[in-house]
């Protein structure tokens, strides 16, 4: 699905109408997605950047729903214009084809994709999490699918550096809050280097040399 289809439901929806009746000078500044590859389930939203410095969330899921966050944004975020034109569903393979490019051979289990303006830019952000211990953060430039950003860390390293602790930015100074969907990604992947730690753990470790001298001297 194209943005735009989902920027359409919201539009057509009697919050969102509700909504522009009250704040005429709101202005669309961002989209937030997790796509599921493994479960085939999404989490969809889209931002609206308010006067006060609010941020007003339109949540796709079984109709629209909207919440206004309590805390303002010092720095004015820029406004996306004009329409959208890479696929929601083409992030992926966008993101594999460069994958291949660069060696990596791991598979793609979950992906965070926020929208939004970096550089005079329309930028697609991308965190993908990997089959193995490994994280994507890649750019894509929404006009042409070219890759502005390529980056792998390992998951160890995201939990040291505290980026998952913390949460998507789509600007500096703008915060937002862990949603439920997120919590539980969060929980997952802390799991996974859990599960890690106690395997690594069990298995049988490599004797030193001085070990392997005094066992041959006793066998002798």
């Amino acid at each position: 699905m194209k943005f735009d289809h989902y920027l359409k439901e919201i539009e057509r929806s009697s919050e969102f109408k509700d909504f522009q009746k009250k704040n005429k000078k709101a202005y669309l500044c961002a989209g937030f997605f997790v796509l599921d590859f493994e479960a085939g389930k999404h989490m969809r939203q889209v931002d609206y950047a308010l006067p006060n410095g609010k941020i007003a969330t339109f949540i796709i899921d079984n109709g629209v729903k909207m919440k206004i966050s309590d805390q303002t944004i010092k720095k004015k975020l820029p406004e996306i214009k004009g329409n959208i034109k890479t696929d929601l569903e083409a992030l992926k393979g966008i993101v594999e084809d460069e994958m291949k490019n660069r060696t990596v051979t791991e598979n793609i289990k979950k992906m965070i994709a926020i929208l939004h303006i970096l550089d005079n830019k329309v930028v697609w952000n991308l965190q993908c999490i990997l089959n193995g211990l490994g994280i994507l953060n890649v750019h894509v430039d929404d006009s042409d699918q070219s890759i502005l950003k390529f980056e792998k860390h390992s998951l160890m390293e995201f939990m040291h550096t505290s980026a998952l602790g913390q949460t998507p930015q789509l600007e500096e100074g703008q915060e937002k809050k862990p949603n439920k969907q997120e919590e539980e990604l969060i929980q997952e992947l802390q799991q996974k280097i859990k599960e890690a730690a106690e395997k690594a753990k069990k298995e049988p470790k490599v004797k030193a040399k001085s070990e392997v001298k005094k066992e041959l001297k006793v066998k002798k």
